[in-house]
């Protein structure tokens, strides 16, 4: 007999769902919970029960959106491949979950404009960038060190990387009939790892 699904966390996703729909349309300083609990159908109360305000629900929805990104760099630090493979596997796996979140990355820079006045936010993205570098530094250093990558500056790589991950998809949302996100972060990362690789 399969296991019955949790419906707090059913529960939870519609809200951040909902909270997404609504930040995008009004942006953060304008919504209220009020909206989003009529976005959702549910009480006032009932919402308050899951996010006691929007600063919990703007965390909740950076966590959905970053957190599989970095469990899966994370798991790829210590697998027996090369940095090449481990990189390029773990950007398929981001573009994969890029396409699933597409609907709701749009409200991520949202974010980069709220950071600039509100610690919360600025602390949760600082955050989740520090556990992509550390992630994919001993990625690449390791590359470094077997003689697959030449001797570059592991940081200056990660960053690189970084910005086309998270460029792309800011260039995405300014025109998306221009750029695909499956097409242009994968070509971009194959330049990015040629460029540092050693010779044949």
């Amino acid at each position: 007999m399969s296991p019955r699904p949790n419906v707090s966390d059913e529960r939870k996703d519609q809200i951040l769902e909902a909270a997404a729909d609504v930040f995008t349309k009004k942006g953060f300083d304008q919504a209220r919970m009020d909206d989003i609990a009529n976005q959702t159908g549910l009480s006032k109360g009932t919402l308050y029960l899951y996010f006691k305000s929007k600063d919990e629900l703007i965390i909740a929805i950076l966590e959905k959106i970053f957190h599989s990104v970095v469990k899966q760099l994370e798991s790829r630090k210590n697998l027996e491949l090369s940095a090449t493979e481990a990189i390029s596997l773990y950007t398929e796996e981001a573009i994969r979950d890029y396409k699933m979140m597409l609907h709701i990355l749009p409200v991520t820079y949202e974010f980069l404009a709220l950071a600039f006045r509100n610690k919360t936010v600025q602390n949760a993205l600082k955050t989740y960038f520090h556990h992509y570098i550390d992630s994919m530094i001993p990625i690449i250093q390791r590359g470094i060190d077997s003689g697959e990558f030449r001797p570059v500056q592991a940081l200056d790589v990660a960053i690189a990387a970084g910005a086309i991950y998270e460029g792309t998809i800011l260039l995405w949302i300014y025109d998306n009939t221009l750029i695909s996100v499956e097409d242009h972060i994968r070509s971009s990362i194959s330049l990015l790892l040629e460029g540092i690789q050693t010779s044949a």
